[in-house]
């Protein structure tokens, strides 16, 4: 993967300095910022590939009004930070355009992995493309057929559960938030509606699991909602 420039937004100066000389040791070009209003210009001005940002920064603006000032007009990959206990906060980023979260403290290792991840992503899918399927070495969708196979075998579904499905494949490696999930497949008037969500996901793991009761494809990020992994 060619180097990418990765803006790392942090009000506290010893994370700003930890993580920039970790992530430029894995060949990162790294921008900082310490302030919301110092990160959305720089989003401007430098049009980084990928921009870290901290979740809660005491005032000024928050990680959430960073996300929801910059959607609007930049599709750039965010990865938000947040200390542990802060789902409420997570979930509203992830609504407002985030595409992945770490919860601190973390390795980085498991930032890199992240990274890499969501920018694979963006790079290989090209706004204007719409893919017709989604392969892993198990787990085939055909989206113009709405033909799920797994292993070789079609594995029949309600319309209710091949659209959660496709939901989650097209956006595979992703944090899902429950409220994205219900508003897609169901209607936005059912977006609190979580338990009608939990028995529609139990009722897919039975099928496209090999064990329902410790999924490896469709797993659960609690208190936020689920994510699809492929197993290649």
């Amino acid at each position: 993967m060619e180097e990418a420039k990765i803006l790392v937004v942090d009000d506290e100066p010893e994370v700003l300095r930890t993580l920039s000389e970790g992530l430029r040791l894995q060949g990162f070009d790294v921008l900082t910022a310490s302030a919301g209003a110092a990160a959305l210009k720089a989003v401007e001005s430098e049009m980084p590939d990928l921009v870290v940002l901290d979740l809660m920064m005491p005032g000024g603006l928050s990680g959430l009004d960073v996300c929801r000032m910059l959607r609007p007009w930049s599709d750039v990959p965010i990865i938000i930070l947040s200390a542990l206990g802060h789902e409420r906060q997570k979930v509203a980023a992830l609504d407002l355009g985030a595409d992945d979260y770490l919860t601190k403290p973390f390795g980085m290792d498991e930032l890199i992995a992240r990274i890499r991840a969501s920018l694979r992503r963006y790079r290989g899918s090209p706004r204007q493309q719409v893919a017709e399927s989604y392969t892993t070495s198990t787990l085939t969708i055909d989206y113009s057929r709405r033909i799920v196979t797994k292993s070789g075998e079609e594995v029949k579904l309600t319309p209710i559960e091949y659209d959660l499905l496709r939901h989650l494949t097209q956006h595979a490696e992703r944090v899902v938030t429950h409220r994205q999930l219900l508003s897609s497949v169901w209607g936005a008037q059912y977006c609190e509606e979580t338990q009608l969500l939990r028995v529609h996901i139990g009722h897919l793991r039975r099928k496209i699991e090999d064990n329902p009761a410790r999924p490896r494809i469709v797993t659960t990020e609690p208190g936020i909602g689920y994510r699809l992994r492929a197993l290649d």
